[in-house]
């Protein structure tokens, strides 16, 4: 899959320092590189690369870090793109601010 955009990404973890930085930047490249080498054609397929993934409207939701971060993205399945719509804390995934975007 080919990730559009992945300067949300950098930019998720370069808004903080210290060792969370850090911990941002490790957990965000992993899931970077197990998603460009995916071939996803559907829901069950990411879920069985991200089992903790789930769908809401037409958006993913992926929880990383140990429920820690969350990143929304759009598919294109036919392309073999997603689309980075935002990437989060916990606890601003859980302001729900993301959703009218994803319906």
């Amino acid at each position: 899959m080919r990730i559009i955009t992945e300067k949300k990404l950098r930019a998720f973890w370069q808004e903080v320092g210290g060792t969370e930085r850090a911990t941002r930047e490790r957990v965000i490249r992993q899931w970077i590189a197990v998603v460009k080498k995916a071939n996803w054609n559907n829901f069950p397929d990411i879920r069985t690369t991200f089992n903790h993934t789930d769908a809401y409207g037409n958006c993913l939701i992926f929880d990383l870090g140990g429920n820690k971060y969350r990143i929304i993205a759009k598919p294109a399945y036919r392309t073999k793109l997603l689309f980075i719509r935002f990437v989060m804390t916990h606890k601003e995934y859980d302001e729900n601010k993301w959703q009218c975007d994803c319906k």
